[in-house]
Protein backbone atom coordinates (compact mmCIF):
# COMPACT_ATOMS: atom_id res chain seq x y z
CA UNK A 1 0.00 0.00 0.00
CA UNK A 2 1.70 3.29 -0.93
CA UNK A 3 1.69 5.99 1.67
CA UNK A 4 1.84 9.83 1.12
CA UNK A 5 4.77 11.70 1.77
CA UNK A 6 3.06 14.07 4.10
CA UNK A 7 1.68 10.79 6.14
CA UNK A 8 5.11 9.11 5.62
CA UNK A 9 6.80 12.13 7.33
CA UNK A 10 4.24 12.41 10.07
CA UNK A 11 4.45 8.56 10.95
CA UNK A 12 8.48 9.00 11.19
CA UNK A 13 8.22 11.65 13.89
CA UNK A 14 5.87 10.02 15.99
CA UNK A 15 8.24 7.30 15.85
CA UNK A 16 11.04 9.32 16.84
CA UNK A 17 9.71 10.78 19.73
CA UNK A 18 7.81 7.29 21.07
CA UNK A 19 11.67 5.97 20.51
CA UNK A 20 13.36 9.61 22.67
CA UNK A 21 10.69 8.72 25.33
CA UNK A 22 11.47 5.30 25.65
CA UNK A 23 15.20 5.36 25.43
CA UNK A 24 15.05 8.62 27.90
CA UNK A 25 13.03 6.50 30.21
CA UNK A 26 14.79 2.87 30.20
CA UNK A 27 18.62 4.48 30.89
CA UNK A 28 20.25 2.87 28.27
CA UNK A 29 22.42 5.52 27.69
CA UNK A 30 23.22 7.25 30.93
CA UNK A 31 25.55 10.16 31.60
CA UNK A 32 26.37 9.04 35.13
CA UNK A 33 29.18 7.62 35.90
CA UNK A 34 30.53 4.13 36.19
CA UNK A 35 29.21 3.76 40.37
CA UNK A 36 26.36 5.25 39.43
CA UNK A 37 25.50 2.95 36.62
CA UNK A 38 25.65 0.20 39.27
CA UNK A 39 23.83 1.72 41.99
CA UNK A 40 20.33 3.58 42.64
CA UNK A 41 19.43 4.41 39.57
CA UNK A 42 19.15 0.60 38.05
CA UNK A 43 17.04 -1.43 40.25
CA UNK A 44 17.80 -5.05 39.68
CA UNK A 45 15.87 -7.03 37.53
CA UNK A 46 15.20 -10.76 38.73
CA UNK A 47 16.31 -13.67 36.41
CA UNK A 48 12.64 -14.73 34.72
CA UNK A 49 11.77 -17.97 34.79
CA UNK A 50 8.83 -18.56 32.37
CA UNK A 51 11.20 -18.09 29.38
CA UNK A 52 11.22 -21.05 27.03
CA UNK A 53 14.11 -23.00 26.73
CA UNK A 54 16.38 -23.17 23.29
CA UNK A 55 16.26 -26.37 22.10
CA UNK A 56 19.76 -27.98 24.08
CA UNK A 57 21.47 -29.30 21.22
CA UNK A 58 22.31 -25.72 19.88
CA UNK A 59 23.64 -24.92 23.42
CA UNK A 60 26.93 -24.68 23.33
CA UNK A 61 28.18 -21.89 25.41
CA UNK A 62 27.80 -24.31 28.30
CA UNK A 63 27.53 -28.22 27.71
CA UNK A 64 25.18 -29.36 30.60
CA UNK A 65 23.17 -32.70 31.43
CA UNK A 66 20.44 -31.78 29.43
CA UNK A 67 18.41 -33.72 32.52
CA UNK A 68 18.99 -31.43 35.08
CA UNK A 69 18.58 -27.77 32.62
CA UNK A 70 16.60 -24.94 34.28
CA UNK A 71 15.79 -21.70 33.18
CA UNK A 72 17.37 -20.21 36.40
CA UNK A 73 20.75 -18.25 37.39
CA UNK A 74 22.09 -17.78 40.43
CA UNK A 75 22.53 -14.03 39.98
CA UNK A 76 20.38 -10.81 39.24
CA UNK A 77 20.40 -9.22 35.87
CA UNK A 78 21.51 -5.64 37.67
CA UNK A 79 23.30 -3.64 34.57
CA UNK A 80 22.72 -3.42 30.63
CA UNK A 81 25.47 -5.30 30.46
CA UNK A 82 25.21 -8.15 32.46
CA UNK A 83 23.31 -11.15 30.76
CA UNK A 84 21.03 -13.62 31.27
CA UNK A 85 21.91 -17.34 31.13
CA UNK A 86 19.21 -20.15 30.13
CA UNK A 87 21.29 -23.13 31.68
CA UNK A 88 21.80 -25.22 34.21
CA UNK A 89 24.63 -26.04 36.23
CA UNK A 90 26.32 -23.18 39.37
CA UNK A 91 28.88 -20.80 38.71
CA UNK A 92 30.23 -17.81 40.61
CA UNK A 93 29.18 -14.18 39.83
CA UNK A 94 31.88 -11.43 40.95
CA UNK A 95 31.81 -7.59 40.36
CA UNK A 96 35.21 -6.06 39.96
CA UNK A 97 36.04 -2.35 39.31
CA UNK A 98 35.72 -2.36 35.76
CA UNK A 99 33.96 -5.67 34.51
CA UNK A 100 31.92 -8.55 35.78
CA UNK A 101 32.19 -11.82 35.14
CA UNK A 102 30.05 -15.35 35.81
CA UNK A 103 32.39 -18.11 36.48
CA UNK A 104 32.56 -21.77 35.34
CA UNK A 105 34.49 -23.99 38.04
CA UNK A 106 34.30 -27.15 35.76
CA UNK A 107 36.28 -25.37 32.98
CA UNK A 108 38.13 -22.61 35.21
CA UNK A 109 36.87 -20.28 32.81
CA UNK A 110 34.71 -17.83 32.63
CA UNK A 111 30.78 -18.62 31.19
CA UNK A 112 30.77 -14.54 30.35
CA UNK A 113 32.51 -11.35 30.97
CA UNK A 114 30.92 -7.91 31.04
CA UNK A 115 31.77 -4.58 31.01
CA UNK A 116 31.45 -0.86 29.50
CA UNK A 117 33.89 1.25 28.08
CA UNK A 118 32.60 5.25 27.73
CA UNK A 119 34.51 7.54 25.88
CA UNK A 120 36.42 9.07 28.96
CA UNK A 121 37.77 5.44 29.80
CA UNK A 122 38.78 4.83 25.99
CA UNK A 123 40.92 8.14 26.13
CA UNK A 124 42.72 7.59 29.71
CA UNK A 125 46.63 6.07 29.68
CA UNK A 126 46.99 6.38 33.16
CA UNK A 127 48.14 2.89 34.17
CA UNK A 128 50.20 1.12 31.78
CA UNK A 129 50.03 -2.61 31.48
CA UNK A 130 52.87 -3.92 33.45
CA UNK A 131 50.49 -6.22 35.69
CA UNK A 132 51.02 -10.11 36.41
CA UNK A 133 48.59 -13.16 35.51
CA UNK A 134 46.97 -13.99 39.17
CA UNK A 135 45.02 -16.66 39.77
CA UNK A 136 41.38 -15.00 40.60
CA UNK A 137 41.41 -14.61 45.03
CA UNK A 138 37.28 -14.52 44.67
CA UNK A 139 37.00 -17.36 43.50
CA UNK A 140 35.55 -20.35 45.37
CA UNK A 141 36.87 -23.78 44.62
CA UNK A 142 39.12 -24.99 41.38
CA UNK A 143 40.78 -22.13 39.95
CA UNK A 144 43.40 -21.77 36.77
CA UNK A 145 46.94 -20.47 37.27
CA UNK A 146 49.02 -18.89 35.26
CA UNK A 147 51.56 -21.97 34.82
CA UNK A 148 48.70 -23.74 33.61
CA UNK A 149 49.47 -22.24 30.11
CA UNK A 150 52.95 -22.44 30.04
CA UNK A 151 54.11 -25.13 27.04
CA UNK A 152 50.38 -24.94 26.03
CA UNK A 153 50.75 -24.05 22.91
CA UNK A 154 47.68 -21.23 23.78
CA UNK A 155 47.72 -17.76 24.90
CA UNK A 156 46.45 -16.02 28.25
CA UNK A 157 43.30 -14.73 26.19
CA UNK A 158 41.92 -12.26 27.73
CA UNK A 159 38.29 -11.46 27.56
CA UNK A 160 37.56 -8.08 29.29
CA UNK A 161 40.57 -6.24 27.66
CA UNK A 162 43.63 -4.60 29.51
CA UNK A 163 43.35 -2.26 26.66
CA UNK A 164 39.78 -1.30 27.65
CA UNK A 165 41.30 -0.52 31.59
CA UNK A 166 43.79 1.84 31.16
CA UNK A 167 41.59 4.24 33.51
CA UNK A 168 42.17 2.73 36.91
CA UNK A 169 44.96 0.50 38.17
CA UNK A 170 42.36 -1.28 40.25
CA UNK A 171 40.39 -2.27 36.78
CA UNK A 172 43.42 -3.06 35.71
CA UNK A 173 45.06 -5.49 38.25
CA UNK A 174 41.73 -7.24 38.26
CA UNK A 175 41.67 -8.46 34.24
CA UNK A 176 44.83 -9.89 34.91
CA UNK A 177 43.11 -12.31 37.24
CA UNK A 178 42.76 -15.95 35.64
CA UNK A 179 38.91 -16.04 35.89
CA UNK A 180 38.80 -13.54 33.06
CA UNK A 181 41.43 -15.69 31.07
CA UNK A 182 40.82 -18.23 28.18
CA UNK A 183 43.10 -20.72 26.26
CA UNK A 184 43.13 -18.78 22.82
CA UNK A 185 45.22 -19.42 19.94
CA UNK A 186 47.94 -16.58 18.98
CA UNK A 187 46.80 -15.26 16.09
CA UNK A 188 43.52 -15.31 17.23
CA UNK A 189 44.40 -12.42 20.06
CA UNK A 190 46.85 -11.10 18.74
CA UNK A 191 45.21 -10.53 15.54
CA UNK A 192 41.29 -10.54 14.42
CA UNK A 193 40.27 -10.47 18.60
CA UNK A 194 42.52 -7.63 19.12
CA UNK A 195 41.27 -5.69 16.03
CA UNK A 196 37.94 -5.59 17.77
CA UNK A 197 39.10 -4.79 20.57
CA UNK A 198 40.79 -1.55 19.13
CA UNK A 199 37.36 -0.99 16.95
CA UNK A 200 35.60 -0.95 20.66
CA UNK A 201 37.37 1.71 21.98
CA UNK A 202 37.16 3.68 18.25
CA UNK A 203 33.46 3.22 19.00
CA UNK A 204 33.82 4.48 22.46
CA UNK A 205 35.62 7.39 21.77
CA UNK A 206 33.08 8.46 19.06
CA UNK A 207 29.87 7.68 20.62
CA UNK A 208 30.69 7.68 24.06
CA UNK A 209 30.10 4.24 25.83
CA UNK A 210 29.52 0.85 24.54
CA UNK A 211 28.19 -2.03 26.40
CA UNK A 212 30.27 -5.31 25.91
CA UNK A 213 29.81 -9.44 27.14
CA UNK A 214 31.76 -11.79 26.06
CA UNK A 215 32.61 -15.51 26.20
CA UNK A 216 34.00 -18.75 25.75
CA UNK A 217 31.97 -21.71 23.62
CA UNK A 218 32.35 -25.19 23.98
CA UNK A 219 30.71 -27.47 21.59
CA UNK A 220 30.68 -30.79 23.47
CA UNK A 221 31.33 -31.81 27.01
CA UNK A 222 34.70 -32.96 26.75
CA UNK A 223 37.06 -30.41 25.67
CA UNK A 224 40.28 -30.34 25.32
CA UNK A 225 42.47 -29.62 28.77
CA UNK A 226 46.24 -28.06 29.45
CA UNK A 227 47.80 -27.40 32.91
CA UNK A 228 47.70 -29.24 35.76
CA UNK A 229 44.60 -27.88 36.88
CA UNK A 230 43.20 -28.99 33.59
CA UNK A 231 41.88 -25.52 31.99
CA UNK A 232 39.30 -26.37 29.33
CA UNK A 233 40.36 -25.09 25.92
CA UNK A 234 37.37 -23.31 23.94
CA UNK A 235 36.47 -24.10 20.69
CA UNK A 236 35.28 -20.49 19.83
CA UNK A 237 34.35 -17.39 21.45
CA UNK A 238 31.59 -15.07 20.86
CA UNK A 239 31.23 -11.30 21.75
CA UNK A 240 27.73 -9.02 21.87
CA UNK A 241 28.09 -5.18 21.38
CA UNK A 242 25.81 -2.51 21.59
CA UNK A 243 25.75 1.27 21.44
CA UNK A 244 24.38 4.39 20.76
CA UNK A 245 25.23 4.77 17.03
CA UNK A 246 24.19 8.54 16.75
CA UNK A 247 21.20 10.32 18.80
CA UNK A 248 18.43 7.78 19.55
CA UNK A 249 20.00 4.80 17.32
CA UNK A 250 21.10 2.01 19.53
CA UNK A 251 22.80 -0.50 17.47
CA UNK A 252 23.89 -4.36 18.67
CA UNK A 253 25.96 -6.46 16.61
CA UNK A 254 27.09 -10.52 17.70
CA UNK A 255 30.15 -11.97 16.67
CA UNK A 256 31.95 -15.52 16.38
CA UNK A 257 35.19 -16.19 16.54
CA UNK A 258 36.70 -19.43 15.79
CA UNK A 259 40.15 -20.76 18.34
CA UNK A 260 42.15 -21.36 15.94
CA UNK A 261 44.77 -18.74 13.51
CA UNK A 262 42.51 -18.40 10.33
CA UNK A 263 41.71 -14.85 9.65
CA UNK A 264 38.35 -13.21 8.40
CA UNK A 265 37.30 -9.73 8.53
CA UNK A 266 35.08 -8.39 11.50
CA UNK A 267 32.34 -7.59 9.01
CA UNK A 268 32.34 -11.33 8.27
CA UNK A 269 32.14 -12.27 11.48
CA UNK A 270 29.07 -10.28 11.98
CA UNK A 271 25.35 -12.35 13.52
CA UNK A 272 22.49 -10.59 14.74
CA UNK A 273 22.16 -10.88 18.84
CA UNK A 274 18.92 -12.88 17.95
CA UNK A 275 21.40 -15.83 16.46
CA UNK A 276 24.01 -15.19 18.78
CA UNK A 277 20.68 -15.78 22.26
CA UNK A 278 19.59 -18.71 19.98
CA UNK A 279 23.24 -20.40 19.98
CA UNK A 280 24.19 -19.58 23.50
CA UNK A 281 20.79 -19.84 25.53
CA UNK A 282 21.62 -16.43 26.94
CA UNK A 283 19.72 -12.96 26.79
CA UNK A 284 21.50 -9.92 25.93
CA UNK A 285 20.96 -6.56 26.98
CA UNK A 286 17.25 -7.57 28.65
CA UNK A 287 16.96 -3.98 30.06
CA UNK A 288 16.28 -2.29 27.04
CA UNK A 289 12.62 -1.31 25.92
CA UNK A 290 11.24 -4.43 24.84
CA UNK A 291 10.21 -3.40 21.30
CA UNK A 292 13.34 -1.13 20.80
CA UNK A 293 15.12 -4.27 21.52
CA UNK A 294 13.45 -6.94 19.08
CA UNK A 295 13.95 -4.42 16.68
CA UNK A 296 17.40 -3.73 16.76
CA UNK A 297 18.47 -7.36 18.14
CA UNK A 298 17.24 -8.75 14.58
CA UNK A 299 19.35 -6.48 12.52
CA UNK A 300 22.54 -6.19 11.25
CA UNK A 301 23.98 -2.75 11.49
CA UNK A 302 26.71 -1.06 9.41
CA UNK A 303 29.69 -0.82 11.62
CA UNK A 304 32.69 -0.91 9.13
CA UNK A 305 31.63 1.31 6.12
Amino acid sequence: MKVSKKKKSSAAGLIIVVLAIALSQSGLFRTHDKQQNQDANQPAIEIIQDVPEADQSSTIAYPTDQSSTTNTASYRVDRMEIPRVFTSGEGQRIDYTGHSLYYNEDMRTPVWVAWEITREEASQKKVDREVEFTPDPMIDGVKAYYYDYNSSGYDRGHMAPAGDMKWDSKAMEEVFYMSNICPQNHELNAGDWNDLEMKTRYWAKKYGKVYVVCGPIYRNKQPKRIGSHRVAVPDAFFKAILFNKGKNNPVTAGFLFDNNSKHRELNDRMVTIDELEKLLNMNFFSMMPDKIENQIEAELPNLFN
